[in-house]
């Protein structure tokens, strides 16, 4: 499943708008998911913010051992 968020708005006749370029990564005909937000405050960012910051705070030097696994060639 790929993702894609971005900000519109949602016309007086209930139609939101796709960005060209957003609406250029979805193949013709696909179905897609539409999760609609709205009446997010100052405070939602805040949590985010702080919530991310929690999250990367628990990543240590020592898990990068993966991401090199990912990026190295095999040897078989």
């Amino acid at each position: 499943m790929k993702t894609v968020d971005f900000t519109g708005e949602l016309t007086r006749n209930g139609q939101i708008a796709v960005p060209p370029e957003i609406a250029a990564q979805v193949p013709p005909e696909q179905q897609i998911q539409v999760i609609l937000q709205w009446g997010a405050s100052e405070d939602d960012d805040t949590w985010r913010t702080a919530g991310r910051g929690r999250f990367e705070a628990a990543y240590a030097e020592e898990d990068s051992v993966y991401e090199r696994l990912i990026h190295d060639t095999p040897t078989r």
